[in-house]
């Protein structure tokens, strides 16, 4: 067989086979592609934020015999915080000490880098306010400093439960 009686056949199976050769083609291209590149490293998700605890409370809350409809407030001393895993390296010379702080990056099977969380540290309030319909009744009012205290940490001397109008 000569080099003519080759290109006959090539010609002949590419006509059969465009669609895939075209398929073939276009995954190549694709895999060659570069990745789209994350320029920080993401942070994980914090574990509930004041407005999410609050809602979950208020739901909750409204829920309780004799409540009939509730409103939470919660105030913050300091939100919650991340503290991600570091590497230190320090050097001694005779007149200085250099120290290195590192943060300890973990990439992802997506080849996405976040920080390595060491500890989560939740927020801290300061207090609560509830405001409720049923609030003339003690023992409502009981229920809603517990479940507060519960969900929160405060002390019962740092939530306030009103009546509401």
């Amino acid at each position: 067989m000569d080099w003519v009686t080759w290109k006959q056949q090539g010609v002949k199976s590419l006509q059969r086979y465009k669609y895939l050769a075209l398929i073939l083609l276009l995954g190549i291209f694709l895999m060659v592609l570069p990745e789209k590149q994350q320029s920080q490293p993401a942070a994980p998700p914090a574990p509930a934020s004041e407005s999410s605890l609050q809602a979950e409370l208020t739901k909750l809350l409204s829920r309780v015999e004799g409540a009939g409809k509730v409103e939470v407030l919660l105030t913050e001393a300091a939100g919650a915080r991340t503290v991600y895993q570091t590497n230190q390296d320090s050097s001694h010379s005779d007149s200085t000490e250099d120290l290195r702080r590192d943060t300890v990056l973990v990439t992802g099977s997506g080849r996405e880098e976040t920080g390595l969380v060491q500890q989560t540290i939740p927020p801290t309030y300061l207090g609560a306010v509830v405001l409720c319909q049923g609030a003339d009744n003690a023992r409502v009012r009981l229920s809603m400093v517990e479940a507060v205290m519960s969900a929160t940490g405060l002390s019962s001397d740092n939530i306030t439960v009103l009546k509401m109008k």
